[in-house]
C-alpha cells in the first residue's frame, strides 16, 4: 500500500494528465461533431483489429482439432459409402414342382468387398533411402493389422508392414520392393515401381504400345491383394517406348505429396482373409 502512494505521489501530473485526456476524448466522441464521429470511428476500427487477431490467434490453435475432427468425418462417410459400393444384386429362379413348375425370384446382396476406413496421423516419413517407411500413432489396439493398405485424402500411400501395440510402420510406395497392381481408364492393366530417384515420380510398366496413352491421363490401383481398386495413383507425365519388348513405361507425377504427409487412412478388408484360405486350398494341389 505504501508503495502504491508512494507511485501515485510521484507520477500524479502524468496520471492526472492522462484521466484528463481520456474524459476529453469520451466527452467528444459522445457529441455529434465531425471530431467525436473520427473518435469513434477510430476506436471501432482499433476493437475490430484487435478482435480479429484475437480470433486468428483462437483459429491457429484450433486447427490441430478442426484437422482431427474433417478426418474423423471423412472417415465415417467413406465407410458409409462402403456398404453399397462392393456390392452386387443377384437374383435366385426356385421352381416349385407341386404348384405347377412357378418359377419364384428371389433376389441377394452380394458382398465381394467389405473395407473400414481408420484414421491415423502421421509421425514420421522418409523419402530418400531406398526403401522408405513411415510411421503412425496407430497400432494394433486400435485394429491395424499386417499388409492392411494406406491411402491419403489424394491417392495411394503404401501398407502396413509391421505393428506394435500403438504403433504402425508403413511401407512406403516409395520403395524399390514394392509394386503396385494399377490399370488405365481403358482397363489395361500394368505395374507401378518407384525408380529410387524422384519422389514425386512413379513408374508404370508392362503396357503394350499399341495402348493409346496421353499426358494427363489417370492411373488407378486394380483389384490386388493389398488394395481397394479405383484408388487413384498418379497422373500421366510422360510416356516412354521401349522397342526391344513392344512394351512403353509410362512416368507418373504420384497423387500423394509424400513431403507432406500428414494424416492417412488404413483400410482393413474384412473379407481379406477368407478370400487368401481359399485361394490357398487352390496352390496346395
Amino acid at each position: 500500500m505504501r508503495n502504491l502512494i508512494l507511485f501515485i505521489r510521484r507520477f500524479f501530473n502524468l496520471i492526472l494528465f492522462l484521466l484528463l485526456e481520456i474524459l476529453c476524448i469520451v466527452l467528444i466522441g459522445n457529441t455529434n461533431t465531425v471530431q467525436g464521429n473520427d473518435i469513434v470511428s477510430s476506436a471501432n476500427t482499433i476493437a475490430g483489429i484487435v478482435y480479429k487477431k484475437h480470433s486468428d490467434v483462437l483459429y491457429y490453435f484450433g486447427l490441430k482439432n478442426m484437422n482431427d475432427s474433417l478426418l474423423y468425418e471423412n472417415a465415417r462417410l467413406r465407410n458409409q459409402l462402403e456398404k453399397y459400393k462392393y456390392t452386387d444384386l443377384l437374383k435366385d429362379s426356385i421352381v416349385h414342382l407341386q404348384i405347377g413348375n412357378n418359377d419364384t425370384n428371389k433376389q441377394h446382396t452380394i458382398k465381394y468387398y467389405d473395407f473400414i476406413y481408420r484414421t491415423a496421423r502421421v509421425i514420421n516419413n522418409s523419402t530418400n533411402a531406398t526403401d522408405n517407411y513411415i510411421t503412425i500413432n496407430r497400432g494394433s489396439k486400435d485394429g491395424i493389422g499386417k499388409n492392411m493398405a494406406v491411402i491419403s485424402s489424394t491417392g495411394i500411400v503404401g501398407r502396413v508392414e509391421h505393428v506394435s501395440a500403438h504403433y504402425a510402420s508403413i511401407f512406403s510406395v516409395l520403395s524399390s520392393k514394392h509394386k503396385v497392381s494399377a490399370k488405365l481408364k481403358n482397363g489395361t492393366n500394368g505395374f507401378v515401381i518407384w525408380d529410387e530417384k524422384d519422389p514425386d515420380i512413379l513408374t508404370m510398366i508392362d503396357v503394350p504400345q499399341q495402348i493409346n496413352v496421353k499426358q494427363g491421363d489417370s492411373i488407378y490401383t486394380n483389384f490386388s491383394q493389398y488394395y481397394p481398386p479405383d484408388i487413384l495413383i498418379g497422373i500421366v507425365q510422360k510416356v516412354e517406348m521401349i522397342k526391344k519388348n513392344a512394351l512403353q513405361q509410362i512416368y507418373l507425377k504420384s497423387s500423394t505429396d509424400f513431403h507432406n504427409l500428414q494424416y492417412v487412412y488404413v483400410i482393413e478388408n474384412t473379407m481379406a482373409t477368407e478370400k487368401k484360405q481359399l485361394e490357398d486350398l487352390n496352390n496346395k494341389k
